[in-house]
């Protein structure tokens, strides 16, 4: 393991000496300074996990240095050492960032105390950031692939949903990225530092899935052999993600309404009431509306979660991601198995884009991981590629109507697989590019939003 990096600064070397014999023994690796400017220097030079700094200097103060320092790193600790008639000044630095200060002469055990709790500070705030930046980068916007229109509509909504406490119904087919955005509004929004729970409506039977919900007293059912807080306790004060709730059952769908109208519930077996405080996320991949029609699903509990509609656009009618999320995919998936693979051909990306992907994302996703296992060239080509499944049948419209739909949606295809490479649509559509220009002016198509 590596050792703790200290840089110590103070313009008597006597104190540096003896501070560098202290923490030596305790195996820190310290650097030492007795200027401001020397002590810059080397925090410039090297990253240092705390600073020790007088707050006294024969060129400048302490407390300017600390200012300097924290600048370089504003989560850098920093101990200010100060003679008995300077505290007020230590207390001082405190205000403006200093972790603790020590009072000449100073206590050799004093000292390694406030050097382990620094640290032991420092090493904490590392790994909270580290772990925010790895939500961020799991469930924040970094995942959601897309550039298209309707992929910029979708994140404008979360971030304007993110900012309220509001229930949430996100539709979309199977496969669009439901969760993926619920986490997303999660991370982004008001109970970003609270738990997040996903629980699936259709993968359980009644029973289970009241009580995973609820949870149960003991003895509530047969193998309640002791009591189990249900998911809406666990997620207090954070979000809770309902996939499919259309799948609920009639009796979970009350106890859900409670919860939504009350911000209360029973347990299983339970006379006793709980109060909780929980943001509802519901999603579910039929009309909703149209289950109510059919009584299949409570309408006062569809205008319940019905508050703020988000509606994700299935692969198909934003196939310029295609490419995006292609190369998005293959860089995960060649790098999980230590693979080198140069990119995707052409020929293979105008494969995945003339395909209606039934299964969105995640069957794209599927066919680039296997794609990546089973190549055996340096680049993805189309026979890597396996996909299955018919495209839907032609309206019949008018022949003119047609033709100039079949013509704008080919070419954003076309420059889309070919990045708005100009001069490479035109030898793939093998046509003239004049003429290809002709029809790009025409249908009012920029090739640089496809760059």
């Amino acid at each position: 393991m590596d050792r703790d990096k200290i840089l110590v600064v103070d313009d008597d070397p006597n104190i540096l000496e003896v501070i560098r014999a202290r923490l030596e023994a305790q195996d820190y690796d310290i650097t030492t300074a007795m200027t401001a400017a020397e002590a810059l220097a080397k925090a410039g030079e090297e990253s240092f996990n705390l600073v020790i700094t007088d707050l006294r200097l024969a060129s400048t103060d302490g407390l300017e240095l600390m200012e300097d320092l924290l600048l370089l790193n504003p989560d850098l600790p920093v101990i200010i050492l100060t003679a008995y008639g300077s505290i007020a000044g230590a207390v001082t630095a405190i205000k403006k960032g200093a972790y603790s200060y020590l009072t000449k002469p100073f206590d050799p055990k004093e000292l390694l105390i406030k050097v382990r709790n620094a640290l032991e500070k420092q090493r904490l705030a590392f790994q909270v950031k580290t772990l925010k930046s790895f939500i961020e980068e799991k469930y924040g916007f970094a995942n959601i692939i897309g550039r298209s229109e309707k992929m910029v509509r979708v994140f404008e909504q979360i971030n304007q949903i993110a900012r309220t406490d509001f229930t949430v119904r996100i539709y979309g087919e199977s496969g669009t990225g439901k969760e993926l955005v619920a986490k997303a509004i999660h991370c982004h929004g008001l109970r970003q530092n609270a738990p997040f729970i996903a629980v699936s409506c259709a993968a359980l039977p009644e029973t289970l899935l009241e009580s995973e919900l609820f949870g149960h007293e003991k003895g509530a059912f047969t193998d309640a052999r002791q009591s189990r807080k249900g998911v809406f306790a666990l997620a207090h004060r954070g979000t809770i993600f309902l996939d499919e709730i259309c799948e609920a059952p009639a009796s979970v769908q009350v106890k859900l309404l409670r919860v939504l109208q009350e911000q209360e519930f029973k347990p299983v077996g339970s006379e006793r009431t709980q109060k909780v405080d929980v943001r509802v996320i519901a999603a579910t991949n039929k009309d909703l509306k149209k289950e109510v029609d059919e009584g299949r699903f409570r309408e006062d509990l569809f205008y319940r979660i019905q508050v703020i509609p988000l509606d994700l656009p299935p692969l198909r009618e934003r196939k310029e991601d295609i490419p995006l999320l292609a190369e998005h995919f293959l860089k995960i998936y060649s790098q999980k198995i230590g693979k080198k693979i140069g990119g995707i051909t052409p020929e293979a990306l105008q494969r995945m884009m003339l395909y209606d992907w039934p299964g969105n994302v995640r069957e794209l996703e599927n066919r680039i991981e296997y794609a990546v296992a089973m190549t055996v060239k340096s680049r993805i080509v189309p026979e890597d590629i396996l996909l299955s499944g018919a495209t839907p049948d032609l309206e019949i419209r008018a022949f003119e109507d047609a033709k100039g739909e079949f013509e704008k949606e080919y070419l954003r295809k076309l420059l889309a697989t070919t990045r708005g490479n100009f001069q490479l649509a035109a030898g793939m559509a093998k046509r003239q590019r004049s003429s290809l220009y002709y029809l790009i002016k025409k249908h009012r198509i920029k090739p640089s939003d496809f760059r």
